[in-house]
């Protein structure tokens, strides 16, 4: 039972960065849903099946990180990535430690894309995804 596209739950509270994400995955047929505080994030979570998170550190309501965490707790098995312009060292070494996959640094969205690609490959949603040619 595979979904017709890949969900991605994707947290920022800048709604321009949402809708260009949501414009350039959905050329490789993802579908990108927006959340842009974590307790939007959560109840979008909990309601419905994402195969990935992409998660801005800054929120309005808390930390990014702190996001990660509850979301591995209520969805373990499903990767996240965090996508912020934060560029130490130290906050890639945090958002790791706090559970996330793997760190992108705004705003490189190559990088995220590609990021994006590893890891829906892996899912079961992958099989209905056209591969995106840069």
């Amino acid at each position: 039972m595979s979904n017709t596209k890949c969900q991605i739950l994707y947290v920022d509270d800048h709604e321009d960065n949402s809708a260009m994400l949501q414009l350039v995955l959905s050329e490789s047929d993802y579908e990108v849903k927006p959340a842009h505080t974590m307790q939007q994030a959560l109840q979008k979570a909990a309601n419905d099946n994402f195969d990935l998170y992409v998660v801005d550190k800054r929120l309005p309501d808390g930390s990014g990180l702190q996001l990660v965490q509850q979301l591995k707790e209520l969805t373990p098995g499903v990767p996240s990535i965090v996508y912020t312009g934060d560029a130490h060292k130290v906050h890639r070494e945090q958002a790791l430690a706090a559970g996330a996959d793997a760190f992108v640094l705004k705003p490189d969205i190559d990088g995220l894309i590609e990021a994006v690609h590893k890891f829906l490959s892996q899912r079961e949603c992958a099989a209905s995804v056209v591969t995106f040619v840069k």
